[in-house]
């Protein structure tokens, strides 16, 4: 067994649904556990792992994580639609591939209920999804990931693509509002209305957050993959601006360490540091894009070397347990009551660094998986 396939196991074997050892927020608050996207991006990473393995284990662990959380009429623990968080949309990705395997019809149930916010999410007045019912007009970066995959995958299965219109608007918006020509990057939020108080020129946050943009590669790839044959104007639209950020990140990645850092833009300012989430999600975007044609071939050994990076830095044993550390624990742009996170480059720095949360966990994994494709694809 590998040395990240034993990391697996102590963190599957030291979590249950209701106390996960990877959502550090909810263990700092002492909240109890709800259906969120951080447990979301850990059930995808697992079924991506069993994908590439074949190892039941892993299966059933995400199918015995959701059918805690879902009932038997699909309605969901701890979800509530009039939040209208985009957020908790990310944890229904993994019930496409859960009805299709056990034909539990409460999974079914389940995405028609996180379809129907999508149906209704309140929207900006170019028609972009709002991140929250608490932030009303803000388009965040990391909104693309949390609903955009999930909403592609959906339309494709169910809809006869109906709905790849409003995802391509979705992202051209993003791409017109919030991409930076002078840094080559994104915002990490743009307010329609420019009223909230870390709204710039332009309704834009002050700076690009690295995990915001790496939940925007990883949309890009994975929404990318959901598009059905046909509709290539869609997905060549779709390719370019992956390409565009692809060739632009690469200036970015720092050559000491190997990996992006929590503010990219300022490598070497005091406080900054190479994060592990964002420069995860960054390999697994060079990665996923090299093996489906969407990048140039010569992006997967830029992946593999991130990864690499991140495991000699930040994959460390003690006490007889692996960890993984150099993650961020959240960041974020207001609300009113929390003038704090301001979208300032102090504010960045100043968030907690921890281990194992799966914030940063999720989009290592999702890394190994690929990387083990790629070895897979190279033995061919």
């Amino acid at each position: 067994m590998s040395t990240i396939e034993r990391y697996v196991e102590r963190v599957m074997e030291e979590s249950t649904p209701s106390t996960p050892l990877w959502n550090i927020e909810k263990i700092k608050e002492g909240k109890i556990n709800g259906w969120n996207y951080i447990d979301g991006c850990m059930m995808i990473s697992l079924l991506n792992l069993y994908n590439i393995t074949g190892e039941k284990r892993y299966f059933d662990f995400v199918d015995n994580f959701i059918d805690f959380y879902v009932h038997g009429d699909g309605t969901i623990l701890g979800y509530d639609e009039k939040d209208y968080n985009l957020d908790n949309i990310c944890e229904g990705r993994v019930l496409f591939d859960l009805y299709a395997a056990t034909r539990k019809e409460k999974y079914r149930k389940a995405m028609e209920i996180l379809h129907g916010q999508i149906l209704r999410q309140p929207r900006t007045c170019e028609g972009n999804f709002w991140h929250k019912a608490i932030y009303p007009n803000q388009v965040w970066l990391d909104g693309l990931y949390m609903a955009q995959v999930f909403y592609t995958r959906y339309t494709t299965e169910f809809e006869n693509c109906a709905g790849y219109d409003d995802i391509r608007r979705q992202f051209h918006t993003v791409h017109e509002k919030m991409f930076d020509k002078s840094t080559g990057l994104y915002c990490h939020g743009y307010d329609a209305s420019g009223a909230a108080f870390w709204a710039g020129e332009g309704g834009k946050s002050r700076n690009p957050w690295l995990r915001s943009l790496g939940w925007f590669s990883a949309a890009l790839v994975d929404v990318i993959g959901y598009i059905a044959p046909g509709h290539e104007e869609f997905k060549g639209e779709m390719i370019a601006i992956a390409r565009e950020l692809a060739a632009n990140l690469i200036p970015y990645i720092d050559q000491k360490t190997g990996m992006l850092y929590q503010v990219p833009n300022q490598v070497g300012r005091e406080g900054n540091y190479p994060e592990t989430s964002g420069s995860a999600m960054v390999a697994y975007f060079f990665l996923k894009g090299a093996r489906l044609g969407i990048l140039d071939y010569s992006y997967c050994p830029r992946g593999e070397a991130i990864f690499r990076s991140i495991c000699e830095r930040y994959l460390t044993e003690r006490d007889g347990k692996l960890n993984l550390g150099g993650i961020c624990l959240v960041a974020g742009l207001g609300p009113e009551n929390n003038r704090r996170r301001d979208g300032s480059y102090e504010y960045y720095i100043s968030e907690p660094v921890v281990e194992n949360d799966a914030k940063g966990v999720a989009p290592f994994l999702m890394c190994y998986t690929e990387h083990l494709l790629s070895h897979e694809l190279d033995d061919e």
